[in-house]
This record gives structure tokens, C-alpha cells and sequence, in this order.
């Protein structure tokens, strides 16, 4: 599902550059749970920007599904993220005035879809992540763990390729950890494709496999 050959990524700083990344090769396949794992700096976030068209590398190439995405153009990267792929973050990235089924059905409008379909494809998504009875709350009026949820009912609803995750459990307790952490178990028994940042090693031992990287290195 992912390829990722010799990437590399700097950035400048002043008279000095500082490299992200350093010529990291791996893949996962389809259905894989990848963990990717390191200490603040190591690179894990900016991997996950590279492999999530969030940003272009510096160097190497990135294929998913077997399309090398660094050949395509703005306007096809942003259709490519749009149709193939699903985001969370930690700080949930929900619009405030958008009610859960709003925030939800959002995308799925962009692409394309009717009001009343985008409607029944948010509703189903929020309702396989528990939070059917929620649908018409603003995120004020939901936990921490419930607008997280509201963001994963949001990448699944056009059933992408990927499932990028940075950090989704940073802004919450653990008993919430746990509940958000379940429903990317629960994807992943269906057969989703998923790439978690996180820093929390008991956390990382519940995925297929763990990249741990170190000063832009992939280590172990």
C-alpha cells in the first residue's frame, strides 16, 4: 500500500539546514497497523506529513497503491488526499460551528456527493465509532474523546486507502486513550490501512509493527 524509497527531508534554518529525515526505505501493506515511534525531533511527525501528501519531500519518492504521489500535480495531490485518504490530529481539527454530523459530511460534499448521501455516509461513520446519539452536537457540547471520535468517524467516511493519525491520544486522559485507541483496533480487524505517530510505547505495541526513528533515521 505504501513505499517509501530513500526519503529525505531538510529544512533551512538561518545559515544552517537541519535534515528531518534521512534517506528512510521501508513498506506497508494493505490492512497494516504501523506505529511510528521516537522522541520529540526524531522525525515522526514529518514522515507522517511526507507519506500523507501534507508536504513534499526534499528527495526520494513516496508510492501508494502504486502511484508515485510526487509526480503529481496541486490540483491532483489535493484530490488524491481528498478521495484516498483520512487524517486525524491531535488537536482534533473540527470546525467549532459545524455540528458532528456537519463536520463529518463536510468532505464528503467537496467530492461531490449529494446532501442527503453525504448526510447517510457521516451518520454511518459516527455511528461505528458510538456516537449515533451525537450527531447533532457541537464539539463544545462533547468531550475531549468525543470530538477525537468525531475526527476518526471523519477520515473513515469515504473509506480510504490510509488512516494517518499524529499523536490522536496527546490531549487526553487514559480511560479516553483507550476508547479512542479501540476504534483504530476496530478498523484495523476490517481491514484499514493505518500509520499512528505516538510516543507512548504501551500504546505502540498494539499495532502490526513499529518504525522507530531516531535524528531522522529509521533504527529498529
Amino acid at each position: 500500500m505504501i513505499e517509501a524509497i530513500q526519503l529525505f527531508k531538510k529544512f533551512e534554518s538561518g545559515d544552517s539546514e537541519i535534515v528531518a529525515l534521512d534517506h528512510v526505505s521501508f513498506s506497508v501493506n494493505k490492512g497494516e497497523f504501523i506505529a511510528v515511534t521516537g522522541k520529540s525531533g526524531s522525525g515522526k511527525s514529518t514522515l507522517l506529513y511526507q507519506l500523507g501528501l501534507l508536504d513534499h519531500p526534499t528527495g526520494g519518492k513516496v508510492l501508494i497503491d502504486g502511484v508515485d504521489v510526487g509526480e503529481l500535480s496541486s490540483d491532483e495531490r489535493t484530490r488524491f488526499r481528498l478521495y484516498h485518504l483520512g487524517y486525524v490530529f491531535q488537536d482534533y481539527a473540527i470546525l467549532p460551528s459545524l455540528s458532528a454530523l456537519e463536520n463529518v459530511s463536510l468532505p464528503l460534499l467537496m467530492q461531490g456527493l449529494t446532501p442527503v448521501l453525504a448526510n447517510e455516509k457521516a451518520k454511518a461513520a459516527l455511528e461505528r465509532v458510538g456516537l449515533g446519539a451525537r450527531i447533532h452536537n457541537l464539539p463544545s457540547q462533547l468531550s475531549g474523546g468525543e470530538q477525537q471520535r468525531v475526527a476518526i468517524a471523519r477520515a473513515i467516511s469515504h473509506d480510504p486507502k490510509i488512516i494517518f493519525a499524529d499523536e490522536p491520544t496527546a490531549n487526553l486522559d487514559t480511560e479516553t486513550s483507550q476508547t479512542v485507541l479501540q476504534c483504530f483496533l476496530d478498523l484495523h480487524k476490517e481491514g484499514q490501512t493505518i500509520i499512528m505517530v505516538t510516543h507512548e510505547p504501551e500504546y505502540a505495541a498494539l499495532a502490526d509493527r513499529i518504525f522507530k526513528l531516531k535524528d531522522g533515521h529509521m533504527i529498529a
